[in-house]
């Protein structure tokens, strides 16, 4: 999935259905899914755990950026988190059936992107000021606290998923 010849994804233009404050939502989300596409490429299964000078392996970025998108997104609709969603969380950093390889975190990215827009088309600018509650402690946010903290969340994990992967690949794949 090369973007070499596009401008970044909130240079093309707003995304069709979504109200013009979401837009840097679906925008960062969007970059987020190209951008880790573009990291992993080259990028082979077996090194998604390890952990360069003890930092978070591929593998955790790659389910966490799902996970923290499902978990804040799931909260911005004013809903608590299943028992699914926490056994995974639990779980992050692990590998475990059906989030142990590569295509199939990218898989489960490009799922749950797709999960955050269809929600992004249907959330209001109306609803942006609405106070949420945020885990256990139920500590207050708002729709927009939480769309918008998952959209920087997702990008600052990006970042880290690049150095990661570009100091496992120069370990396995030394420059000429």
């Amino acid at each position: 999935m090369s973007t070499a010849s596009k401008p970044d994804v909130w240079l093309r233009g707003p995304i069709d259905g979504i109200a013009p404050l979401l837009q840097p939502v679906a925008h960062a989300l969007l970059q987020t899914q190209e951008d880790v596409h573009q990291i992993m490429e080259g990028f082979a299964d077996e090194w998604l755990w390890e952990k360069p000078a003890g930092r978070a392996s591929a593998g955790f970025h790659l389910q966490h950026i799902s996970g923290v998108v499902d978990r804040l997104f799931t909260y911005a609709r004013g809903e608590s988190l299943t028992d699914i969603q926490l056994q995974e969380l639990k779980q992050e950093g692990q590998p475990y059936p059906g989030h142990d390889r590569v295509a199939a975190l990218l898989a489960a990215l490009d799922h749950q992107i797709e999960t955050a827009l269809h929600q992004l088309r249907h959330t209001s600018e109306n609803q942006l000021t609405e106070m949420r509650s945020v885990g256990r402690r139920k500590l207050a946010s708002t729709v927009a606290g939480l769309l918008f903290h998952a959209a920087e969340h997702s990008q600052r994990h990006t970042g880290q998923l690049l150095v990661t992967v570009s100091v496992v690949k120069e370990k396995h794949i030394p420059a000429a």
